[in-house]
């Protein structure tokens, strides 16, 4: 049931029995030689397919977060963290006013994170409410998966590279990069991040097989789809 297949009336009908909702978050910057939107279009994608017969309607995918450190790749574009937190607000409260009381978060993007810290002043305006926070990505049983692949994995590396994050005509390279050292990257401005990344992978392989990668991606699903159906407290 996404949004964007419904008009208000079919909402307004669900609304009658139906207090859930799913918000996907996700961002637009550089994933190496991956699409621009690959968290918005991986958020959006595992929310879609954990809804999924659960009559739940799927918000679109906020396209934009918090990435400053990537804004020397050209097509990055960031949110500052005050716009971003107040975006949310505005998110949620909307969502509230309409009836929905249970919204669960599919984030897709670590760099967002500031509003899951955020999210707690949200409740507290809100006591009816309950909302849950899902870095779909790095979730227990979705890591596990990850890690019981290959264990270097990375921002723009293999683990995002699915068919619908790649790009037509574009070769992913062959070679398995060393990790970056992260905490040393998040002191450098952008231009020097850039510098030290190269093509934007933090380290690992560009891609693995596509088997490998649809064991992860149901098991994300089905992680996601566990956290709408029972996570609510």
């Amino acid at each position: 049931m996404r949004i964007e297949d419904m008009n208000w009336a079919m909402v307004a009908e669900t609304l009658r029995a139906e207090d859930r909702c799913v918000l996907p978050l996700g961002c637009t910057e550089q994933h190496a030689t991956l699409s621009l939107a690959t968290d918005t279009r991986l958020a959006a994608r595992v929310a879609a397919e954990a809804a999924e017969g659960l009559g739940v309607p799927v918000f679109p995918a906020l396209p934009y977060g918090v990435t400053p450190s990537f804004t020397a790749y050209p097509g990055t574009v960031s949110l500052r963290v005050g716009t971003y937190l107040a975006l949310l607000d505005d998110l949620l409260s909307g969502l509230h006013a309409q009836g929905f009381r249970r919204i669960l978060i599919v984030n897709g993007h670590g760099g967002n994170s500031p509003g899951q810290g955020w999210l707690g002043e949200w409740l507290a305006r809100h006591p009816d409410a309950r909302v849950q926070w899902h870095n779909w990505w790095n979730a227990p049983r979705t890591w596990a998966a990850v890690q019981a692949t290959d264990e270097l994995a990375s921002h723009a590396s293999w683990m995002e590279n699915f068919p619908w994050t790649r790009l037509e005509g574009v070769a992913a390279p062959e070679e398995r990069k060393p990790m970056v050292d992260v905490a040393a990257l998040r002191q450098l401005p952008p231009a020097l991040v850039r510098e030290r990344l190269g093509d934007g992978n933090y380290g690992g392989l560009h891609r693995r097989p596509d088997r490998e990668m649809q064991r992860i991606w149901q098991e994300a699903v089905a992680e996601t789809r566990a956290l709408l159906q029972g996570g609510w407290a």
